[in-house]
């Protein structure tokens, strides 16, 4: 293989290796091809033209490796392609206004420790102290802690 084959091979590495680092998350087939494009591209490098020319080009990429990647993280392009939204609305709405300790309702779920119940016409995620609860079956809630709506069930 010729020495522009070995570069083409190298730059083909470190561009799969910057995919890696700033476009596709987690350890994937770009950081892996990328690893194994650099070290083959090397390993190539020293079978062909020696131990000394295999050095030279080793340093090289470790060179421009660390210089790319230090200017990529230090530029602001990245800033300007990434998402910089932050989420300002809630998951659940605040129910303690609407739903009181003392008030009843009916299970529309099973209560496996938590299921959904109708409680002053509102469905609602709720969770049972007193075991499992089936379906269609009265309740009453004991305890609203952090939009988290305690019930037991209605004897």
């Amino acid at each position: 293989m010729t020495l522009a084959g070995i570069i083409a091979l190298i730059v083909l590495g470190i561009v799969l290796i910057l995919l890696e680092f700033f476009v596709v998350p987690g350890i994937t087939v770009a950081g892996i091809g990328g690893l194994l494009l650099l070290v083959s591209g090397i390993a190539l490098a020293y079978s062909k033209y020696g131990v000394p020319d295999g050095h030279y080009l080793l340093a090289a990429t470790v060179l421009v490796l660390i210089f790319i990647l230090s200017v990529a993280f230090k530029s602001k392009t990245w800033k300007r392609i990434s998402l910089n939204v932050a989420i300002e609305s809630k998951a659940k709405e605040d129910l303690s206004l609407e739903i009181n300790v003392g008030d009843e309702g009916v299970t529309i779920s099973r209560l496996a420790l938590s299921g959904t119940a109708l409680i002053n016409n509102k469905l609602v995620e709720v969770e049972s102290r007193s075991g499992f609860v089936d379906e269609n079956e009265k309740i009453e809630v004991i305890k609203i802690k952090l939009n988290k709506i305690i019930v037991k069930l209605k004897i």
